[in-house]
């Protein structure tokens, strides 16, 4: 095996675990509210208890949320080697999550009937989510968009 070919197999192991953090934290999001709460309103479930379950697995899912943005986040830190970090959209966007999910999770603690601004929130980090879809994968040999001349 040459000597280039092993250098790149961290870069694809964190582009590999980039992606799956994605996958798992951001389509868990927007199947949980787009797909699987109206299936179960249309199902017949009361709706009462479908608020119920949505409060529930929206906490545990913003949790998870964080979990994963941060592991993406140590992923792009690997790879940018911090310097350019602050400048990287996907850096942006991953610090704007980790600050929406510790948000969510205080205020669905301390004021749990501010159903609005749950929502609003919960909104707001599928979005973040969304746009963090559309950059490119760090490693991946791409150059990031806010880094384009």
């Amino acid at each position: 095996m040459s000597r280039s070919v092993i250098f790149k197999q961290p870069l694809r192991a964190a582009a590999a675990s980039w992606q799956l953090a994605q996958i798992f934290w951001v389509g868990g999001l927007w199947l949980l509210h787009f797909v699987l709460l109206p299936a179960l309103g249309k199902y017949g479930l009361a709706p009462l208890l479908v608020d119920e379950l949505g409060g529930a697995l929206s906490r545990l899912l913003i949790g998870f949320s964080a979990f994963c943005a941060l592991l993406q986040l140590l992923v792009l830190v690997q790879i940018t080697r911090l310097k350019g970090f602050w400048r990287d959209v996907r850096g942006q966007l991953l610090v704007t999550v980790e600050l929406l999910a510790l948000t969510y999770l205080l205020v669905g603690h301390w004021l749990p009937d501010a159903y609005r601004w749950l929502l609003f929130n919960y909104l707001l980090l599928a979005f973040c989510g969304l746009l963090l879809v559309l950059q490119p994968i760090p490693g991946a040999g791409a150059e990031s968009p806010a880094r384009a001349p």
